[in-house]
């Protein structure tokens, strides 16, 4: 676990995060009937690199791509393709960038076209969700007092919270201590301390929480075929008050 202490490390992830905000922003207008999800990352990409960074993803691990395109029943992951974008259609773009060694995280789910109301309200409800996590992200709270407020709003409107991903510390590593679940009981885990640095993502299906990897070996699908959505800021802890959010484009 990384704690971000100098001014020259806040910046140095305050830009990373902020490049990671742009290309969110950008991709936000590219994103129509039509368009496939290869041609959205190699947007991404070149997005990175002309605002300074690195793509994080690419090569991470072996992954192929520098975005994460994850289409209506696809959870996280989703590596881009040929595939077409159809009206109707919802999509998690997750983006990640590093500047100097230090790594930004973030995602939104958009609509495509014309979408129905019920799962308009799922983009809803998983983007209230993160906010009502981050809202726990305070000085002397736990770290699970995140986990359960995201939980907490998910389920009373119905919906489910994926267990088998999480969130995460992030800093010099992509993905660093401690994991930051999106469930769980209040009042457990580390202490949450100033300077903390951390990637808080629900994922929230309409169906059950169950999901399953594709034979790519990276895209996370939902067992029962039902719709997801991903919401994901990069945030550093404050000394008092709010988190700095580093990804402000969600």
């Amino acid at each position: 676990m990384i704690i971000i202490k100098t001014p020259e490390e806040i910046e140095r992830i305050a830009r990373a995060g902020e490049i990671v905000a742009q290309c969110q922003s950008f991709l936000f207008h590219e994103v129509k009937a039509g368009v496939t999800t290869l041609e959205l990352d190699k947007l991404t990409e070149q997005c990175i690199l002309d605002l300074g960074g690195v793509p994080a993803f690419k090569g991470y691990r072996n992954y192929p791509n520098s975005l994460c395109a994850s289409i209506n029943e696809e959870v996280v992951h989703g590596i881009p393709s040929k595939r077409v974008l159809k009206d109707g259609d919802i999509i998690g773009l997750d983006i990640g960038a590093i500047v100097e060694g230090f790594y930004g995280d973030g995602a939104v789910t958009v609509s495509v076209g014309n979408v129905p109301e019920s799962i308009q309200s799922l983009i809803r409800v998983t983007r209230e969700a993160l906010q009502k996590g981050l809202e726990q992200a305070v000085v002397g709270n736990r770290l699970s007092d995140i986990s359960f407020a995201i939980q907490t709003h998910v389920e009373k409107h119905g919906y489910s919270v994926v267990r088998d991903f999480v969130g995460h510390g992030i800093g010099r590593q992509l993905h660093e201590e401690p994991q930051v679940p999106n469930y769980g009981r209040p009042g457990q885990g580390p202490r949450l301390k100033s300077g903390m640095a951390l990637a808080i993502e629900p994922m929230v299906n309409m169906g059950g929480s169950g999901v399953k990897i594709l034979q790519d070996g990276w895209t996370a699908v939902t067992c029962d075929n039902s719709l997801s959505a991903h919401f994901e800021h990069t945030i550093v802890i404050e000394n008092s008050g709010p988190p700095r959010i580093l990804t402000g484009c969600a």
